[in-house]
């Protein structure tokens, strides 16, 4: 029973992009893991860029700063 769990910004992501994701994803661990699809959960959460850090800053610092905010 696979759990994916992909984790994005959130920055307008569409439905159909996720559904996307969803079936990619699933697609890939029943070609090469020979899983259940039945059994397969794909959860994609999406994360606020404020609360999104790397290098010490999170995305929306590093945005503005590469923006020249």
């Amino acid at each position: 029973m696979p759990f994916v769990n992909i984790q994005i910004t959130r920055e307008g992501a569409t439905a159909e992009q996720k559904a996307e994701l969803i079936s990619g994803v699933t697609d890939l661990l029943v070609r090469v893991l020979n899983k259940d699809p039945a059994t397969t959960f794909v959860i994609i959460d999406e994360v606020d860029t404020d609360n999104w850090g790397v290098a010490g800053k999170s995305v929306t610092q590093l945005r503005a700063l590469a923006k020249g905010n």
